[in-house]
């Protein structure tokens, strides 16, 4: 069964004692999700942060991401990985992108990744940023229900319904990240006027938007009154009418599309 946390922690961009600030702080709060990734060069700082709060490892639920090019040696990175993070097992590991232009094949990468579950190094694996061409390949690599979530660009400039949808009759979680588009929706008025109406921060309307839709998110803040306010979301419960108004800022304005990287989105 698909267990992924509707709210945690994301670690992109954050790195030395910034990013063991911001777990830190985090903990202490009440998060108990954290996702990091390979290529964020902070696995250990997020492991050592993690280490030092005093939270059981129990209590966590730990993401990473295995990079591109550590395709080829999957198992191996990853247990790697695990020794930066300072844990044995983590909860959930995603394939970060695509392979670019299929370098290694698709049915390849699943399968290690497949493996590293098996071997006991991971208790939920998924794929992050794959359109649903790629999800569809995917979920046939490694058979129906085995891939937990797919990790993708979504806000409300960008709902992404269709990939949503299919991965959702599909039995694969939906994990939304920059979910508040580098701060661009925080500007918008329609969101603002919400936010207003229920004394709330336009960032809680946001992450609440798409909890409500069913989605988990990983916001970042290395401020604590953000990570706390971010926390608040939870809490907040928005009208059919409001989730409607935020629907009809869908615009397609896609900010994450790495040149080379990025594959072809639906």
């Amino acid at each position: 069964m698909n267990t992924i946390p509707p709210f945690g922690l994301g670690t992109f961009r954050l790195q030395g004692e910034v990013v063991r600030a911001s777990v830190r702080e985090a903990l202490q709060l009440g998060y108990r999700a954290v996702d990091t990734a390979q290529i964020y060069g902070n696995e250990s700082d997020v492991g050592q942060a993690i280490a030092e709060s005093g939270v059981p490892r129990q209590e966590l639920f730990l993401t990473t991401k295995i990079w591109v090019e550590n395709f080829g040696r999957l198992v191996p990175s990853l247990k790697e990985s695990l020794q930066q993070l300072r844990t044995e097992q983590a909860d959930l590991v995603l394939i970060h992108w695509p392979s670019p232009k299929n370098a290694v094949p698709l049915p390849e990468y699943m399968a290690a990744l497949a493996e590293a579950k098996a071997q006991g190094l991971t208790r939920q694996i998924g794929v992050s940023n794959f359109p649903i061409a790629l999800l569809q390949q995917a979920i046939a690599a490694v058979g129906a229900g085995e891939i937990a979530t797919n990790q993708v660009e979504l806000h409300p400039y960008l709902q992404n319904r269709k990939l949503a949808e299919f991965a959702l009759a599909h039995d694969v979680h939906v994990t939304s990240y920059q979910t508040l588009a580098y701060g661009r929706v925080l500007k918008d008025p329609v969101i603002a006027a919400i936010a207003q109406a229920h004394g709330a921060t336009p960032a809680q309307v946001a992450l609440a938007w798409a909890m409500q839709l069913g989605y988990s998110v990983i916001p970042s803040s290395t401020k604590r009154e953000n990570l706390a306010s971010n926390l608040k979301s939870r809490e907040l419960r928005l009208t059919e009418g409001e989730m409607a108004l935020i629907t009809g800022l869908d615009r397609g304005e896609r900010v994450t599309n790495p040149a080379g990287l990025a594959p072809a989105w639906d």
